[in-house]
């Protein structure tokens, strides 16, 4: 697909400097004149449209020994820091809910610095900036979950700028881990299968996905995750595209695939309902006016892929 790494996330070619990781010199260099982003419980700081950057001697940025080292932009290094032990004043100003508009505002920042959630900014952010925002979320939460040494449960410690961490009791080195899904774009002549989860929104409606298994290539996991969620089988199966998707650790590897047929049977666990859905009737969701249908979320590579089928640019 040539318009694949267009996909909110996609590739925006940072620099990861991963010659750099292993250094603490040059670590230290690059801190130096670096900027830093904030992250505050899976947040980023964000100004206006786009990401904030503090100067890596601003107090809030802190020590580059806690900071995690995102890459360099244009030479400059970017660190990401955690502030998550910070209490806003207001503890109900982060909402719950699928869609999360609130903000949080730190007392010694400008007041047009807030954090967001980052799936209510990322499609308003530069290809860069979401870039950085997914690894630093990424990561963060990686850190978060697997403080422990998964051998021998001894605390392990954070090295190389934050992409490993090692255990010093029993020496053994563990990386961040990334999750593949599957994410499908069924069709069967003029439409396409879209589902719903049981926890979503009423009326809105994705592209039916599922976590590769073991031992499994990413055309079976396809045939597979559509028939157990909705029973339809699925013959040819190809690539598309893919997008990092940093809630907690996905990548989501977009594919097509042909419905031989077309018979739904749902797994209620899975899905709330599953139909398919003409060119047509996704015209009419993406304007507002289908009476049942609201379009996936802004941003996310199902809402991309299914854009791109509407205008026959698959290729």
């Amino acid at each position: 697909m040539k318009l694949a790494e267009t996909v909110t996330f996609g590739g925006s070619g940072l620099d990861r400097a991963g010659e750099c990781r292993k250094e603490p010199g040059r670590l230290l260099d690059l801190w130096a004149g670096g900027r830093v982003l904030l992250m505050w419980r899976g947040r980023p700081l964000v100004q206006g449209e786009g990401l904030a950057f503090l100067d890596s001697g601003h107090d809030l940025a802190g020590q580059v020994a806690t900071a995690l080292f995102l890459g360099r932009d244009e030479g400059v290094g970017v660190f990401a820091q955690d502030i998550s032990a910070w209490v806003p004043h207001d503890p109900t100003a982060q909402q719950a809910g699928f869609f999360d508009t609130s903000v949080q505002r730190h007392p010694d920042l400008p007041d047009d610095m807030m954090f967001h959630e980052l799936r209510a900014v990322m499609a308003e952010l530069s290809p860069r900036d979401a870039e950085l925002a997914a690894t630093a979320r990424a990561l963060l939460e990686w850190h978060r979950t697997h403080g422990f040494c998964a051998a021998c449960g001894a605390r392990s410690d954070i090295v190389h700028g934050g992409w490993q961490r090692t255990c010093p009791a029993c020496t053994a080195q563990h990386f961040p881990r990334t999750d593949p899904v599957a994410i499908m774009l069924i069709t069967h002549g003029n439409s396409v299968l879209l589902g719903r989860g049981p926890t979503w929104p009423e009326g809105m409606y994705s592209l039916l996905a599922g976590f590769i298994e073991p031992g499994e290539t990413i055309e079976a996991a396809v045939r597979r995750e559509v028939y157990e969620e909705s029973g339809v089988r699925v013959g040819e199966v190809g690539y598309l595209a893919s997008q990092p998707w940093p809630f907690p650790a996905s990548l989501m590897i977009g594919c097509r695939g042909t419905a031989l047929t077309t018979d739904i049977t749902l797994d209620p666990e899975e899905l709330a309902d599953a139909r398919w859905v003409t060119r047509e009737e996704m015209v009419s969701a993406y304007a507002g006016t289908h009476p049942l249908i609201k379009p996936s979320r802004k941003g996310a590579i199902a809402r991309f892929l299914i854009e791109h089928w509407l205008a026959d640019r698959l290729d």
